[in-house]
């Protein structure tokens, strides 16, 4: 009987440090091979990674989604205007993009068709529903599906509205709330591009 007891109280500590150790390698492989760490999105028929170090540019950044009836085409309007008050040499240093927080609505092709309505130099991309919130958490983005009852879009996607300045490896230097004035976007684009000259 005593033995039983024994053979019994070292399986079941065999059991739990089998368990840990699975556990463990199991949490490794998902952080290693998580999506959201490389920022690789979808922009059209092309893969774009967003945190790629060897494009030096400067990401400027606004979450949305395409069906979003004020704040998204404004925003998007407010930097197509910041970057048409920019000369050609400043915009080559930097990388405007559009993210969706819809992408259960909105494909690849969809979100960068969208961007480019208001500037050609938008791009518009796409990533999976985890991503969208491993972004949406990395950067403080506040979203929400809010259903919409008898309407013919099904939901809407209350968000908070910034452009957000973003180093090639993701790191956030910059965040500037919606705003109608692209003096505003204008003068943190150029501070931020003078910082990181020097």
């Amino acid at each position: 009987m005593k033995f039983q007891w024994i053979i019994l109280a070292l399986a079941l500590v065999a059991g739990l440090v089998t368990r840990f150790v699975v556990d463990a390698q199991q949490e490794t492989a998902t952080t290693a091979v998580s999506p959201a760490a490389s920022g690789v999105l979808e922009s059209g028929k092309d893969a774009l990674d967003l945190f790629n170090p060897a494009d030096p540019r400067l990401r400027v950044v606004y979450f949305g989604y395409t069906h979003c009836p004020d704040v998204c085409p404004t925003s998007l309007a407010v930097m197509s205007a910041a970057l048409k008050k920019l000369d050609t040499d400043t915009r080559k240093q930097l990388w405007p993009v559009f993210i969706t927080l819809d992408p259960e609505r909105d494909t690849p092709e969809k979100s960068a068709q969208y961007a480019q309505y208001f500037h050609q130099d938008i791009i518009g991309m796409t990533g999976t529903a985890e991503q969208t919130k491993a972004l949406a958490q990395k950067y403080g983005v506040l979203y929400m599906r809010t259903e919409l009852k008898d309407s013919a879009l099904e939901y809407a996607v209350d968000h908070s509205s910034y452009f957000y300045l973003l180093q090639p490896d993701g790191t956030l230097v910059d965040k500037v709330q919606h705003t109608l004035n692209p003096e505003i976007l204008v003068d943190a684009i150029s501070s931020n591009l003078t910082v990181s000259g020097s």
